[in-house]
């Protein structure tokens, strides 16, 4: 295809459609030649959280003889950080390239969970095809709508996936007709209604066209990947537009953007025009000192790469997610997807604790200031923001868990800091009626356990919407919930569905304030004063309640030391020790007994405390404890 402008466009900048983009033209004459590069294809791997996209990326690399035949390879070899091996979740979008025939194809690995789903707007971009994993047995969950509805709204080529077909419970076929009404309810259009479906098992390493077909290789998805996803398109000879979509960091080369060249070549050492098609201001003049291409695992340094390729550029300090990288004389920023917005906020402060500065290396607000900031550059999800108080910053994200990932991080970099309950952000309409996140919960629970969950969630002004039977006597219930009515909520979820339950969240819509809602209805025992915990007095305060700590720990008046049986707090002295009297020694009684403390997780922590409490993140430990520390002054505040 071939378009020719003929018009003197000197005086006038004219903007034209080209390859999907308003590109504004100030050259005399431009001729331009819209190209396929048939021997590259960049597709995008999505899914629901757990549903296979990971392992099946590993399967992908294995047989296109990416690892050398005794190379020992981890499972889900994508997912390189450690909090992404620990949980078994994709947190950060991958980028990878196989070879299969005589084509490339590049392949974006990218999180399940709704609260990364900023990582998947953005390097859908890179990409002319998807390809959607839809686990056998479980169906289409919230998340599958949600980054199927990304795809289409950018007129993706869609390949459907079947994974987990080896599952004893699987149910393939029903699951094909649930793919196509979510197809039918997003407005797919006749092309992407049509698209072909794949039956596979990533973990065995088979894939299938039909389910009836042998297969003990996954060459149905790579000739469907070729056959299926378009090749890029662009102009090889027009000005170069690169779009940064990832930024990724080298301690030794510093930043480096990630982004697909839609038109022209870049070269090493080419300079180059740095601009943003959201902000005019931006118009900087840069060198390109590195370029990579990727090729499995690991990034090549290449000279010089050409349209339709994915790229990683380095050399450039100033590089952020959005901007263009373009020719000098020809500035043609490209627009960039905009990205959901954050749903809830804590609060980061300086820990001023009588423990603070013990355990953490890094310590100051400055050191605070800088890392979240330092954060932004590669989560486009996250928010930062000064408050009136300098040792204080509000941060907002998708959810507790995308939160909870960077304090996790954080605490592992050697940060020590404090941080608020999380509180969901509220908008206004133009009546000035408080707006509130509502989210979408599709919960699978045993049936017996059906009644407790409705009740828990209706009480924190969740509305059924509807009740499906599942195998194995399961149910699946789905509600819509404000945000803040699951804050706190999943300790409680999996207590009451004995570990069984699953609970499958995505942002829905703001909707009008639901009311009032009580977070938890036990109180907390507070550590009476500083010290050390004893046995002794551990064991008079474990009638109080359920304790967090075990003898030897180090408490300070108003940290909090468990939990109480009642509503109200109770305040107690863990630092107690058995007096000598005349008649008898310290140690006549028999050995007292204590109950193992309950020891909380991150997670945990978040969901307990209050909003008069505070949770204290050293490397080393996690200490619960109010906001104001002195009894007397906290008793005055809450009587006011």
């Amino acid at each position: 295809m071939t378009y020719f402008i003929t018009k003197n466009l000197s005086k006038n900048k004219n903007m034209i459609k080209y390859y999907g983009y308003s590109i504004e033209i100030n050259q005399k004459w431009r001729r331009f030649m819209i190209t396929k590069r048939e021997d590259v294809r960049n597709i995008a791997i999505i899914a629901h959280v757990d549903h296979g996209k990971t392992t099946l990326v590993d399967e992908l690399l294995k047989q296109s003889g990416t690892f050398r035949e005794n190379q020992e390879v981890a499972e889900r070899v994508m997912d390189s950080n450690d909090i992404e091996r620990e949980r078994g979740i994709t947190i950060l979008s991958k980028n990878t390239a196989v070879y299969y025939k005589d084509t490339k194809i590049n392949i974006i690995d990218t999180p399940g969970h709704a609260d990364f789903g900023g990582e998947v707007e953005r390097v859908l971009k890179m990409v002319n095809g998807v390809i959607l994993v839809v686990d056998a047995y479980e169906g289409v969950m919230p998340q599958t709508k949600f980054v199927l509805h990304k795809a289409l709204d950018l007129d993706l080529d869609l390949i459907v996936c079947v994974n987990k077909i080896d599952r004893p419970e699987a149910r393939p076929n029903e699951v094909v007709d649930e793919v196509l009404e979510l197809l039918l309810d997003l407005d797919a259009n006749d092309k992407q209604l049509e698209c072909p479906f794949i039956f596979a098992s990533a973990r065995e390493g088979f894939a299938k066209y039909k389910l009836e077909d042998e297969s003990d290789n996954m060459i149905p998805l790579f000739e469907t990947i070729i056959n299926h996803i378009p090749a890029p398109e662009g102009d090889a000879e027009a000005p170069l537009q690169l779009l940064i979509s990832t930024i990724d960091y080298n301690e030794y080369v510093g930043r480096i953007g990630v982004g697909k060249i839609d038109n022209g070549t870049i070269k090493v050492n080419q300079e180059v025009l740095l601009v943003n098609h959201h902000d005019e201001s931006k118009h900087q003049r840069v060198k390109v000192t590195k370029l990579y291409e990727f090729n499995g695992l690991n990034k090549v340094e290449v000279n010089e790469a050409k349209m339709g390729s994915i790229v990683a550029v380095s050399g450039i300090t100033d590089l952020h997610i959005g901007d263009t990288l373009c020719n000098v004389d020809s500035p043609a920023p490209i627009p960039f997807q905009k990205i959901s917005e954050p749903t809830i906020a804590m609060n980061f402060m300086v820990n001023d604790s009588p423990l603070a500065g013990q355990e953490g290396k890094f310590v100051t607000s400055r050191h605070l200031r800088d890392r979240l900031f330092r954060e932004l550059n590669t989560d486009v999800s996250l928010r930062v923001e000064e408050t009136d108080d300098m040792n204080c910053f509000k941060v907002s994200g998708r959810g507790e868990l995308h939160l909870s990932v960077l304090i996790e991080n954080m605490r592992r970099e050697g940060y020590e800091f404090a941080v608020s309950k999380a509180e969901v952000l509220y908008h206004y309409d133009e009546r000035g009626h408080k707006l509130e996140p509502m989210e979408t919960a599709f919960v699978d629970v045993p049936d017996d356990c059906s009644g407790t969950v409705i009740q828990k969630l209706s009480m924190r002004k969740g509305e059924l919407n509807g009740m499906t039977p599942l195998n194995a006597g399961t149910t699946r219930l789905e509600f819509s919930i404000p945000s803040r009515g699951l804050i706190g909520y999943t300790n409680e979820f999996l207590t009451d569905t004995k570990g069984s339950g699953v609970i499958n969240t995505t942002f829905d819509d703001y909707g009008p304030y639901k009311g009032d809602i009580s977070y938890r209805k036990q109180g907390s025992l507070i550590a009476f004063e500083n010290g050390e915990a004893i046995t002794y007095g551990l064991f008079n305060a474990q009638e109080r309640g359920t304790l967090f700590i075990g003898p030897g720990e180090k408490v300070y008046a108003g940290m909090i030391v468990g939990q109480t049986g009642r509503a109200e707090d109770i305040e107690v002295n863990v630092c107690k020790t058995k007096h000598l009297t005349n008649t008898r020694s310290s140690s006549a009684d028999d050995a007292l007994r204590l109950v193992p403390p309950k020891i909380l997780s991150l997670e945990q922590s978040l969901e307990f405390i209050d909003t008069d409490e505070l949770l204290e993140v050293t490397p080393k430990s996690l200490r619960i404890r109010k906001k104001i520390l002195d009894s007397t002054l906290r008793y005055r505040s809450k009587k006011n």
